[in-house]
């Protein structure tokens, strides 16, 4: 039996949704996981990619054995259940750029879950998959958009349980991507991240992510262009993404653009405007990375409404 799963980028954390707020795109990684009838045969896993999206280099470091992601989120179904996994290959086919904070390593997660869940008869529900994915990933904001699609925020309590709503997106709003040709990786994001921060940056994000939350629920542009601001961690990435002040400073004025933020850990910047020429986002943002020697892969999408889906079975 063989089952593919295609599941969306997502990108994290909206400026002041720091862990806890993510949101899907519509660009893709397709896993397809089958279970061998040859004993012995062992994990194979295959990668692939469509685009010119993935640093070679990069590419060729990403394990093929159990040490793979999507291996070890595929044992812990499994475990939990009782079972081993048996012989099986994996594909990867991939689309969605790596180590630039679009949720590559959710989504693999994520398809392998859930492609794994079908072949066991879909003992796993929703909350159970959504868990498994979290400790592998360990945080939700990419794995919950991921697997519900749409505008998520999410929180893993205490206990380990996930606690998670999906908030309806305005769909006139749109969603400017901006990738650059340069990899930062969530390690080197984190690692420059404060231990501790000030009370008043504490109290300055949880006022703007409130309002964050308002402005999506009532569709208020006003509101959401005072929301999209954060002290948490982008202040401290600034120094790691070249040319991200400038970007964010060129649309400060702009009425149409409500905001600049970075995807997930970055270096991929979303531009989210309402009614607003995107062909000058895509030129201003274009010149301020050229002069800087980088080039850029930008597009306009609409949110992902619909999370992982399984192709075949």
């Amino acid at each position: 039996m063989k089952v593919s799963v295609k599941v969306p980028a997502t990108s994290a954390n909206l400026g002041p949704g720091f862990d806890c707020l993510g949101l899907a795109l519509p660009i893709y990684n397709t896993i397809t996981i089958e279970e061998t009838v040859l004993p012995g045969t062992g994990i194979e896993i295959n990668l692939m990619s469509e685009e010119e999206v993935i640093d070679e280099m990069i590419f060729d470091n990403i394990p093929k054995d159990e040490n793979n992601i999507v291996y070890k989120a595929v044992e812990m179904l499994y475990n939990s259940i009782g079972q081993e996994p048996s012989e099986l290959k994996i594909n990867i086919q991939s689309q969605i750029p790596i180590t630039r904070g679009l949720g590559s390593s959710a989504a693999v997660i994520v398809g392998g879950l859930i492609a794994a869940n079908k072949l066991l008869g879909s003992p796993a529900d929703e909350t159970a998959l959504l868990s498994i994915a979290t400790e592998v990933e360990g945080h939700p904001d990419n794995v919950a958009p991921a697997i519900l699609g749409g505008f998520v925020m999410a929180s893993q309590e205490d206990d380990g349980s996930i606690v998670y709503r999906k908030l309806d997106w305005p769909q006139d709003w749109d969603i400017t991507v901006c990738i650059p040709d340069f990899e930062l990786s969530t390690n080197i994001a984190r690692s420059v991240l404060p231990e501790q921060i000030p009370m008043q940056d504490a109290i300055f994000n949880a006022k703007h992510l409130a309002m964050l939350v308002e402005a999506v629920n009532t569709k208020d542009t006003k509101l959401m262009k005072i929301a999209l601001q954060d002290k948490l961690h982008q202040p401290y990435r600034e120094k790691l993404v070249p040319g991200m002040r400038e970007i964010m400073e060129a649309f400060k004025h702009e009425d149409g653009v409500l905001g600049c933020v970075l995807s997930g850990a970055g270096p991929t910047m979303l531009i989210i405007s309402h009614k607003y020429d995107v062909d000058k986002i895509k030129s201003t943002v274009r010149e301020i990375w050229e002069g800087q020697s980088i080039k850029t892969d930008i597009r306009t999408l609409k949110i992902e409404p619909k999370g992982a889906e399984i192709l075949e079975a």
